[in-house]
């Protein structure tokens, strides 16, 4: 997220609009606060498997994001596992699926 003070709703509004009118397959899974909800991406590649990243603030406040589960590409029980764990320790979270059956990283998906 460039903009810090983007409300989550809107960033999340504006990126399912972009991404749908591509043809990629998203769906909000779960909404949280609709100001300053943290965002959980999870990326379904379908064969093989399932790669998680979760935003987070960096030092100095700016948005980033970090893959879960020290990165590794797990199946999907084991990412739902993780969200559901997630979502009980943050109810403000928001959870979103992208189907990429193509492989491409998370940037290359947020910037179709």
């Amino acid at each position: 997220m460039s903009d810090a003070r983007m409300p989550t709703d809107i960033w999340i509004q504006a990126h399912l609009a972009r991404l749908s009118s591509k043809g990629v397959p998203v769906v909000v899974l779960k909404r949280g606060d609709k100001n300053s909800g943290i965002i959980i991406v999870k990326i379904n590649r379908i064969e093989t498997g399932v790669d998680i990243f979760m935003q987070e603030r960096d030092l100095s406040g700016n948005f980033i994001w970090q893959p879960a589960l020290d990165g590794r590409r797990v199946q999907d029980p084991e990412a739902e596992s993780f969200i559901e764990r997630q979502a009980k320790y943050d109810p403000d979270i928001w959870i979103v699926e992208i189907e990429d059956r193509e492989d491409h990283s998370l940037l290359e998906i947020l910037e179709m």
